[in-house]
């Protein structure tokens, strides 16, 4: 295996740092590789965080995974480790790249294009070559929460087994997004599930301490570690939609992720600021979980109150401690 002219033997370990660019500084930014192979020959993994900035959770499970020692007992194939890719959104505690663009937007990137763009070819030209899956952890965005979750890709045999193997407590089929590392890698016969946990600028140690598990339930059912993890059976939820709040005003939930609902439930309030008006409240239109909320206590109008997911009622109920307010 070679990565930016690097050789990585069997049974060797290697943190590579490649170059993608300045600050106005002057100072250079790289992206450091963490790359663990084992003995013998196997499938080479990805475990990629970061890709949006201000999603710490991501960098987290793999800073935590890579502490740990989760990828020193590879035996077969290899892992490669990207805790953050985005280091330009990182500093500045930001989704994007200083001039606003998405780097989940942007593949397969270009050398010779926008910041986000040239971000993403360095993925798409160093790394992905030389994987055959991986899993890109995720949180929601700003001020929303997702409860631990896969995203996978409808109709790809081999997404479905790794988003089994990772059992998060839901897993939800969908097409990859256009321009999104997903699609990128799709379209080069790579698999990537994605996980999504908890929401932006935030430690949320439920969805980190998923990660970790389902992370390494992945690896033993994939042969690339030899361990028996033990199993856990999530959800598939095959239809999801989105809640959007029918006006402005102040969202107050009582009902939050990761738990059931049940259709004409009460689920939370939109208050006027002002008291003058009566509260509006939102309903559960049909029987599901709740697998995404949002925080934010003012809202607009079409604003996205609740992630809803349906189907697979006879699975175990995911659990969540409640945060009611």
């Amino acid at each position: 295996m070679i990565i930016h002219n690097t050789a990585i033997l069997p049974g060797q370990q290697a943190t590579i740092r490649i170059p993608v660019g300045q600050l106005p500084s002057g100072n250079k930014i790289s992206i450091r590789a963490h790359v663990y192979r084992g003995p013998d020959p196997g499938p080479v993994m990805l475990a990629l965080g970061g890709v949006h900035g201000d999603e710490i959770n991501g960098v987290e499970i793999l800073r935590r995974a890579i502490h740990l020692g989760y990828f020193e007992q590879i035996r077969r194939g290899a892992v490669i480790a990207i805790p953050l890719l985005n280091i330009y959104g990182f500093i500045n505690y930001s989704r994007d790249v200083p001039d606003g663009k998405d780097v989940n937007r942007s593949f397969p990137g270009n050398a010779q294009g926008s910041l986000a763009s040239r971000v993403a070819r360095l993925l798409t030209r160093k790394i992905l070559p030389n994987i055959d899956f991986g899993i890109d952890f995720h949180t929601g965005g700003r001020n929303h929460y997702n409860f631990p979750q896969i995203r996978f890709t409808k109709g790809d045999p081999k997404a479905l087994e790794l988003a089994t193997q990772f059992g998060a407590p839901f897993s939800l089929s969908s097409k990859p997004i256009s321009k999104s590392f997903r699609k990128a890698a799709l379209d080069k016969g790579k698999t990537i599930i994605v996980f999504e946990g908890g929401e932006n600028l935030r430690y949320d140690g439920v969805s980190i301490s998923t990660a970790l598990e389902g992370l390494n339930r992945v690896m033993a059912g994939q042969g690339l570690i030899d361990q028996d993890a033990p199993a856990s059976r999530g959800r598939i939820l095959p239809e999801n939609e989105w809640i959007r709040a029918p006006k402005a005003g102040m969202f107050l939930w009582q009902k939050c992720s990761g738990q059931p609902i049940v259709k004409g439930e009460p689920l939370g309030l939109l208050n006027d600021p002002f008291g003058e008006e009566p509260s509006t409240r939102i309903y559960a239109p049909r029987d599901g979980f709740i697998i995404g909320h949002n925080n934010a206590p003012v809202v607009s109008p079409g604003d996205a109150l609740y992630h809803i997911g349906y189907g697979d009622h006879d699975a175990p109920v995911a659990t969540r401690r409640s945060r009611k307010k």
